[in-house]
């Protein structure tokens, strides 16, 4: 399919995203060009269950996705692909979020998004050769006004808290037990404790796959 010809705009590249399941989690400005961060929405796993990926049994089907949807938008929209994974050396993804004003680090060390709180992640990113216009980011992180953070008790073995961040583990011995199948099934308890995370409609199936695939790292 052929690159669009007329200038390029954030609402476009986020519709483009939608069609996908994906949305715009971040985007800056960086040595004259754009980037924007993509990562799942709520429609993400309508999508991405009945793909080829999902569907023919073969190993990381979620990267596998990624590579062939957002390559897709990138001809398209004229841009160039980047994608999290596939390295060394890996794209700066932690560092564009931070720089997007979008994502922050949270109590605990992992990312707190704006919108998806810490069930954020990225599936890749659009790096476009232009200055879009973007729209201004939040003020503040929203752990600013978490009185409570349940994020830094939230973990039963105290895997994640806010004086050692993560002990990977202390996480994967307690995912053996009886206890942690329900954060094999359901997403990181404490990921899943954050406010934020809570009004962002992560399906429970998406974060069953992640974790059986993290748990075998």
């Amino acid at each position: 399919m052929a690159a669009v010809s007329q200038a390029i705009t954030y609402a476009a590249v986020d519709a483009a995203a939608k069609l996908n399941g994906l949305g715009i989690m971040g985007a800056l400005h960086e040595d004259g060009r754009t980037i924007c961060l993509l990562g799942p929405e709520t429609g993400f796993w309508k999508v991405f269950k009945i793909s080829p990926e999902m569907l023919d049994g073969a190993e990381d089907p979620f990267n596998r996705w990624s590579e062939r949807i957002i390559a897709r938008m990138a001809d398209i929209l004229n841009a160039e692909a980047r994608f999290p994974f596939g390295g060394p050396p890996y794209e700066p993804f932690m560092r564009w979020a931070m720089d997007s004003g979008r994502a922050w680090q949270s109590p605990v060390g992992m990312l707190v998004h704006d919108e998806a709180g810490m069930m954020v992640s990225f599936r890749g990113a659009l790096l476009f050769d232009q200055e879009i216009d973007l729209p201004k980011p939040p003020i503040a992180s929203p752990c600013e006004t978490c009185d409570t953070q349940p994020c830094v008790s939230a973990c039963p073995v105290n895997a994640l808290s806010d004086q050692h961040f993560y002990e990977i583990d202390a996480c994967h011995t307690y995912l053996d037990t009886p206890a942690g199948q329900t954060c094999m099934s359901q997403g990181c308890i404490a990921r899943r404790s954050c406010p934020v995370s809570q009004t962002f409609d992560r399906n429970p199936e998406q974060s069953a796959i992640h974790m059986k695939y993290f748990h075998r790292t």
